[in-house]
């Protein structure tokens, strides 16, 4: 039997290509794709990409070609069955069984999504076509939405004296539409009703994109109702698992790296309407482990932005309680708090789109930075109080599921911790002094992560050179045939040249170089920590420089074929393909 191609859609809208290779290739972002050494040969210079955004992987070199369930079947040996079985584990879904109850549930599916996709397209076409439904145009017209906006989200208005249950029952059967969760059953008058009459419609949809689930915002100034509403849970649809407008969101992952996480339907249509399409909100229940989940799946970091109230702060402690459970490495969880009495919808209203953007630079607050000064502010300061604050922020460490990040969290509140108790002594030699430690770790880091493997050779070549002039004054032959990439490096490297033509003696200590460049040099050239074992040694000197000329040249290369590779992932042209080829046969040679 076959899978349904609906099931085997929903694993692939699930899982983004590069997450399930990079369980078996180490993957690095390149541009849209990302790149590693390929699976399938031997190989020194990385030929196999990933494309998420077309869903498929390519080998160069082997020309092995495909989507998840082919990377499965040809690097792991499974079959289709069970690479389609690890895969729908790995998105969190059951497990397609072929039984009888499997047939029947699927045939209820497509009943409950074609019954969903009916009523939603029905009561859009009533908001835009019937003259019934003006008001609740000109609300949303009132709240600044365009036209277009409105038609994305597929918003509606249901009538009050709506017949569509009648129409629907025809259609696909009583049973069906009764459990469907859009009707249900007055008693007094023994009919179904809809319960979202006299409502804007929001439709809720699957991460697939089929509709499962309803929104809805009375049009009364009546406080007996509810001003919004949700369908209630169904077999199709649990709260905790879906957002509102993660089919939309989830394909902006390859350009953005944020997702905002907002608590209603008119933030994310607001946000949406002034151009920040990557948010979702959850559906109108506490934050949940897999909504999470889901989030990290596609983005490298979650703001969540509840709105500017007290009720907002209080959901924004449970959401941050909730979800640093789920705190992974290479992932981010901060949380945005406007000013008092805003939502997102009213700010960016206000501010526009680029405010907002700034006003998320520049006050977003990590969720162990937030969860500690809520905590705080709950102290006196007392041995007792801050007890009590040391075990709640050990209970929350302990929660986390990954054991690095526990780790690190629990270090940064110990070291809080011992700011606040600046008295004990020897809690604050050990702490403090591992706070600057990591302070300063961290400082190397941040500066090392935006230097280029071309700027390291290049330094290392060139520190070589510095630390050994009258070496490459007697050799000056053999620096005619480098090629330096970096506009810095090629300009120490004429300067140094100069210097070496000289018949002068050179004064280490007169360089002509600024002294932020030779604290570059010093800092980040990985050969200076074997200089001391090569000192006046020639031939190690002169083994080591052809060998790291090598290595700037293979860097050259790599970058080439990098760009003809991503070039040619987008035109397969064959001309670009042999350019790839022949720059491959220059690396293989040199």
């Amino acid at each position: 039997m076959k899978y349904p191609k609906e099931y085997l859609d929903e694993i692939k809208t699930r899982l983004k290509v590069s997450n399930v290779v990079s369980k078996y290739v180490q993957l690095k972002k390149r541009g849209k794709e990302f790149v590693g050494l390929s699976p399938f040969k031997n190989e020194k210079t990385p030929s196999f990409t990933v494309n998420d955004d077309k869903g498929f992987f390519h080998c160069f070199s082997t020309s092995e070609h495909g989507n998840i369930f082919d990377f499965l079947m040809k690097t792991q040996n499974l079959k289709f069955g069970e690479a389609v079985k690890t895969l729908a584990l790995q998105a969190g879904m059951r497990p397609y069984t072929f039984s009888k109850a499997d047939e029947e549930r699927e045939k209820a599916w497509k009943e409950y999504t074609g019954i969903y996709l009916d009523y939603v397209t029905f009561f859009h076409n009533e908001l835009i076509n019937n003259p019934g439904s003006k008001k609740s145009l000109d609300y949303l017209k009132n709240r600044k939405l365009k036209f277009d906006i409105i038609k994305k989200f597929k918003l509606g208005y249901v009538n009050y004296n709506s017949n569509i249950y009648e129409k629907l029952e025809k259609k696909f059967g009583k049973k069906s539409v009764q459990e469907c969760g859009i009707f249900y059953f007055d008693e007094k008058k023994n009919i179904y009703v809809d319960r979202f009459r006299d409502r804007i419609i929001f439709p809720i949809n699957s991460i697939s994109g089929q509709p499962i689930a309803i929104g809805g915002r009375i049009m009364k100034n009546n406080s007996f109702f509810a001003k919004y509403i949700n369908s209630p849970e169904t077999q199709f649809f649990k709260k905790g698992s879906n957002l509102y407008n993660i089919e939309k969101a989830r394909g902006l992952s390859n350009k953005l790296d944020q997702i905002f996480l907002v608590e209603g339907y008119m933030d994310v249509i607001g946000l949406n309407n002034n151009g920040i399409e990557n948010c979702v909100a959850n559906l109108g229940t506490a934050l949940t482990e897999r909504q999470i989940t889901i989030l990290n799946q596609f983005f490298n970091e979650i703001v969540i932005c509840f709105d500017g109230d007290e009720s907002g702060y209080k959901a924004a402690i449970r959401a941050a309680e909730k979800s640093v459970i789920e705190l992974q490495p290479e992932k981010q969880i901060s949380f945005l708090f406007l000013p008092e009495g805003e939502d997102p919808d009213t700010f960016i209203v206000k501010n526009g789109k680029d405010n907002f953007i700034k006003y998320y630079e520049t006050n977003k607050i990590l969720i162990h930075e937030f969860l500690f000064e809520n905590l705080k502010k709950q102290t006196n300061n007392s041995p007792t109080s801050l007890a009590i604050l040391e075990k709640k922020l050990r209970y929350i460490s302990n929660s986390i599921k990954d054991q690095y990040i526990k780790k690190y969290i629990l270090d940064f509140f110990l070291g809080k911790i011992s700011s606040l108790t600046p008295n004990l002594s020897r809690g604050k030699q050990f702490t403090i002094k591992h706070v600057a430690s990591l302070t300063a770790t961290k400082k190397i880091y941040n500066d090392s992560i935006s230097i280029t493997k071309e700027q390291l050779q290049e330094f290392s070549i060139l520190y070589l050179i510095i630390n050994n002039f009258d070496f490459f004054k007697k050799n000056f032959v053999i620096l005619n045939d480098i090629n330096f990439v970096t506009d810095e490096g090629t300009k120490v490297f004429s300067k140094l040249l100069k210097l070496l033509e000289t018949k002068d003696e050179i004064d280490l200590d007169k360089l002509p170089l600024d002294n932020d460049t030779l604290e570059k040099i010093n800092k980040f050239a990985s050969i200076k920590h074997i200089s001391k074992n090569i000192e006046r040694d020639e031939n190690k000197i002169s083994e080591i420089f052809y060998e790291m000329k090598k290595d700037l040249k293979n860097l050259i290369l790599d970058r080439q074929i990098s760009q003809l590779e991503s070039k040619f992932s987008e035109d397969m042209d064959q001309t670009t393909l042999n350019q790839i080829i022949e720059l491959k046969k220059l690396q293989n040679n040199n």
